[in-house]
């Protein structure tokens, strides 16, 4: 089964959001370059700034782990 991950971004925002660690999330944007095979989430906050994470994985589960990373 082949997983959404956007979806997966979308649904872990949400979550995300409800915690005060996260409140000020505004947007979780998964990219995969196929051409050099990296897979990266750019987390959105609302005072402007955004950073990108590496989340090149196999599994949804590795995503979310790589993206809390990237929160914490």
């Amino acid at each position: 089964m082949m997983e959404n991950k956007q979806e997966i971004c979308n649904l872990l925002l949400k979550a995300l959001q409800a915690t005060r660690g996260g409140e000020d999330i505004t947007a979780l944007d998964y990219t995969n370059d196929k051409e050099v095979g990296i897979e990266t989430v750019t987390i959105h906050y609302k005072n402007g700034y955004s950073k990108t994470q590496d989340v090149t994985s196999d599994s949804g589960t590795a995503l979310i782990k790589d993206i809390m990373k990237g929160v914490s």
